[in-house]
């Protein structure tokens, strides 16, 4: 098995086991000349599948992560396809952020559609990717896992942000708050998260990061059950706000989703909390029609690794008229959902672009292993690079007023060692 994801549950990591070295083709269906795979290629067509998380326990939705593939496969098909093939995409397989659920999809895309890609792959839980790497399916999505960082078929969209050992770290979020603050020297930052897989490995990761940036952790927790959003928060608020030697910190900074932030930023509110707070979620305009959510959500900074929708640039531009072509010309409000399942697609496509006419898994990883290209919306892309280290691009917007605004722009900075 290779490289297992840490902290999956005892179910799924058996039902893993026993179907990790399955065949996901019969003789005939993806064998090509000399052996080579071409599961999901026809003459004319690629076969695309993805897997999000569309409902879960909490209500949080990434939903729209759907809408921003099937945008970006949209206008490659009115394009002409890749190399004179159509984009086949089956839609995305809702995994209920449940890792038994996440591997069924996955097993149902590879064994059953016969996909030749999984892309876009969005789900804090990724308990299929040992069998994906298996399989050797092409599979993008938000790197925010350890499973996009090592594995040969397994691509974060702007790279890997959660590294291991002797890979690297983004640090747009650290960097974009020590602006916001001034400065780090004699700053203070607390860092919460749930107490799951992306919420542990975000800790670890994240106290490195600021603390590289000169700012004095005084807080790094993966505590908040993950299964529900807590009642009281109190017992949070109390800890973080007496963390800086009894004093509240000058930041806090949420690992964690949009109904647990709304919760906890709600009680640091009342509790009298007026450093700066921020999140790597709730960029989302559609959040804002409930106003004790606005409430919540007003003055939190929010970190994108991406353009924000704010940017004037062209490629934003073709952006917004792709999601609104896929929406049915409706003027739906845009999040960073969209943007996960759009780039992911973007890069699946760049590299088959780059394969040529005689597409298999063969070729498509020996274009991966010299792709790059620029001036994208997460940056600066390159292969097998962004499977070590993030692409280290990133901004900050700011809610005020009801209102998203820049607060500190899209950049890329060097990536520090993490260790």
């Amino acid at each position: 098995m290779l490289r297992p994801i840490r902290a999956i549950a005892a179910a799924a990591a058996a039902l893993l086991l026993a179907t990790a070295c399955n065949s996901a083709a019969t003789p005939g269906e993806s064998a090509g000349k000399g052996g080579s795979t071409t599961r999901g290629v026809t003459a004319d067509a690629i076969k695309v599948g993805g897997i999000v998380s569309m409902t879960t326990a909490s209500g949080y939705s990434k939903k729209d992560t759907d809408l921003g593939a099937r945008a970006r496969y949209d206008r490659a098909n009115a394009e002409g396809g890749v190399n004179g093939r159509r984009i086949d995409y089956l839609g995305a397989e809702d995994d209920g952020q449940d890792p038994a659920r996440n591997l069924a999809a996955a097993r149902k895309l590879v064994q059953r559609d016969k996909v030749f890609a999984v892309a876009p792959m969005s789900s804090v839980t990724f308990s299929g990717a040992d069998f994906l790497e298996q399989q050797r399916v092409p599979t993008f999505g938000w790197g925010t896992l350890p499973s996009f960082c090592g594995p040969r078929h397994i691509y974060g969209f702007n790279g890997c942000l959660v590294p291991m050992p002797g890979g690297t770290l983004n640090q747009t979020w650290p960097e974009g708050l020590k602006a916001v603050l001034g400065g780090a020297r004699g700053k203070t930052v607390a860092l919460i998260a749930t107490d799951n897989d992306a919420g542990t490995f975000g800790i670890r990761t994240f106290r490195q990061g600021f603390t590289a940036a000169g700012f004095r952790v005084a807080y790094a927790k993966a505590v908040v059950p993950a299964a529900s959003v807590p009642n009281d928060w109190s017992a949070y608020t109390k800890e973080i706000l007496r963390s800086n030697g009894g004093k509240a910190p000058d930041a806090v900074v949420s690992v964690m989703q949009t109904p647990y932030n709304i919760g906890l930023f709600t009680a640091l509110k009342r509790a009298g909390f007026r450093g700066v707070i921020s999140d790597p979620t709730d960029y989302d305009p559609g959040l804002l029609t409930k106003d004790a959510t606005r409430q919540a959500l007003d003055g939190v900074h929010v970190l994108l690794q991406f353009e924000p929708f704010e940017s004037r640039s062209p490629a934003m531009r073709q952006f917004k008229e792709d999601i609104a072509k896929a929406a049915g010309g409706k003027d739906v409000p845009l999040n960073m959902h969209m943007m996960t399942g759009y780039m992911s697609a973007d890069l699946f496509l760049a590299i088959a672009r780059k394969a040529g006419k005689e597409l298999t898994v063969e070729s498509f990883q020996q274009a991966a292993a010299s792709f790059s290209d620029t001036g994208t919306l997460v940056g600066d892309r390159a292969e097998p690079r962004g499977q070590k280290e993030s692409f280290g691009c990133g901004a900050l917007v700011r809610l005020r007023n009801g209102r998203y605004e820049v607060a500190s722009p899209f950049r890329c900075y060097p990536p520090i060692p993490f260790g």
